[in-house]
């Protein structure tokens, strides 16, 4: 059916295109067998897709022996964190990805339409859309207390949500791990998820619990979606603490349970054994209610300071920490950048102690009183990552950041999480297939967010277009040496422009805003 169209339209055989690509194998993105063809662009958009011999253009990308495929879309990204240092997002056009969409765990700014009339304001490279956060929404009616919303309070972050998708949202994320988010009850998300799920969007959770308790914090993901009426998402699916592996086995039951009797709830995730947040995740959740002022004032009251230490000792024992205070390793910390890259044992073996998980406590306790401070830890099973990913329900998502070359330690996710599912996945472990793991990068994303012109190659549809060799696509980040560029993405185009050719970035900077279903234009 792809050629039917060139049939009954022969003129465009010899089209003038701004752009042609050609000779490529083509990866539809919709999970489609891979087939040969050429590509026209006009402006922004996708004009032909077939064998276009007789064409001609201002700019022809001679793609043979490398793929075509629809430009990548990062469903869980914290681009914000960097996009107005780094407007041209290097670390993800390196490795395809063409939208990033902002806002995930539940933080996002409120109110969301001056960021994204910032980001049109500012020369981009890359596409950006957000959700919007119910911690941050939490967090403006309420501030940081630990206790239940009132019914007044619930009705204003209703308002909230809803002017956010009347902005543009994509749908409502929640971070029940974190603060304010995990101070709320479930009723109280599944009251604002109805308001966004009216407006068509998703809801999106970094769940309260990704250890011993993963199990019910799915069943609370999925209770949302059904009971909210919208699609809910278990976003960055990773199984932690070595007590607990295994349990994606279970987890994938309960999602495959909630299908079968009619919940759309699906999942993404990154291809690494190890996650990243702030040291405050070693902290019992009580502890931080107030912020930063309130948590220090506890850490000074003997009382408290103690009961807080017994139970990160337990979380750096049977938890995030792996079990070792090597496997817990500073990302960046504000106050102190030469501390990025050292472990908890580094750090406690330069206070002058053995490195013990208890003297490890002590240290992060110590890290936290001065200031917050971002880790990398190591505490998640191989085993678990690729059978959450040979999910039918999974699609690829970075959690990743929009780093300063060279600045601090982050996670290599931020560099190479769309190239490592190719090279290592596709290529090396042969997990995904080529064409079902572009589809879990572009058309399952852009379906999943109501994205209806973008992730897809078709006639009509945005020209967001990458061409990458698939025998060298590679992720050379390394925990070690984060800050390496993915390699093997030799063009990325980006509604019709090309933001990489021939392996470099260029001087364009066409990304756009993507706005959500409920968007008016006001």
């Amino acid at each position: 059916m792809r050629l039917v169209w060139l049939l009954l339209f022969p003129g465009l055989l010899c089209a003038q295109f701004d752009v042609l690509i050609t000779g490529g194998k083509i990866v539809d993105g919709a999970g489609n067998p891979w087939f040969y063809g050429d590509v026209g662009i006009r402006g922004d958009t996708i004009a032909a897709i077939g064998k276009l011999s007789g064409a001609t253009s201002q700019d022809t990308i001679d793609a043979r022996g490398l793929i075509v495929a629809p430009g990548f879309i990062d469903i869980h990204s914290h681009g914000r964190r960097g996009i107005f240092e780094v407007p041209t997002a290097e670390n993800y056009l390196r490795e395809g990805v063409t939208t990033m969409i902002e806002g995930p765990d539940g933080n996002s700014p409120v109110p969301l339409a001056p960021f994204l009339a910032k980001i049109a304001q500012t020369p981009v490279s890359i596409n950006v859309a957000s959700f919007v956060g119910h911690g941050s929404i939490r967090s403006e009616v309420m501030g940081l207390v630990n206790r239940q919303a009132t019914p007044e309070e619930i009705a204003k972050m209703k308002g909230l949500a809803r002017t956010a998708m009347l902005d543009g949202a994509m749908g409502l994320s929640t971070g029940l791990f974190y603060v304010p988010g995990n101070f709320a009850n479930t009723e109280e998300v599944i009251e604002i998820a109805k308001v966004v799920g009216a407006f068509g969007g998703i809801h999106q959770s970094h769940m309260r619990d990704e250890g011993d308790h993963i199990l019910d914090s799915v069943r609370e993901t999925i209770r949302i979606g059904e009971e909210g009426g919208l699609p809910t998402q278990v976003t960055h699916h990773k199984v932690i603490g070595r007590a607990n592996w295994g349990q994606s086995v279970a987890t994938l039951k309960l999602v495959e349970e909630a299908r079968a009797r009619g919940v759309d709830v699906t999942m993404d995730q990154y291809p690494y054994t190890a996650s990243s947040t702030g040291i405050a995740a070693l902290f019992p959740q009580w502890s931080q209610a107030g912020g930063q002022k309130a948590l220090v004032e506890r850490l000074d009251a003997a009382g408290s300071r103690e009961k807080i230490r017994r139970e990160m000792i337990a979380n750096i024992r049977d938890g995030r920490g792996g079990g070792d205070p090597k496997n817990v390793v500073i990302a960046n910390c504000a106050f102190d950048a030469s501390l990025a890259g050292k472990s908890l044992a580094d750090l406690t073996r330069a206070r002058g102690v053995p490195v013990t998980i208890e003297n490890a406590a002590d240290t992060a306790m110590e890290l936290q009183r001065k200031g917050p401070c971002s880790a990398v830890y190591h505490a998640i099973s191989e085993e678990d990552v690729e059978r959450i990913m040979r999910s039918p329900y999974t699609m690829v998502a970075s959690d990743g950041e929009i780093p300063v070359f060279g600045r601090a330690a982050p996670h290599a996710r931020s560099y190479g999480t769309f190239a490592r599912v190719l090279g290592v996945y596709v290529r090396e472990r042969h997990v995904l297939t080529l064409e079902d793991a572009v589809r879990r990068m572009s058309g399952m994303p852009a379906e999943r967010l109501k994205i209806a012109d973008r992730g897809i190659l078709r006639p009509g549809m945005k020209a967001d277009v990458v061409v990458f060799d698939a025998a060298t696509v590679s992720d050379k980040s390394t925990f070690e040496k984060p800050h390496q560029y993915s390699v093997g993405f030799r063009d990325v185009l980006v509604n019709g422009k090309a933001a990489v050719k021939d392996g470099k970035v260029t001087s364009e900077r066409p990304g756009r805003v993507i706005f959500g279903p409920g968007w008016k234009d006001r």
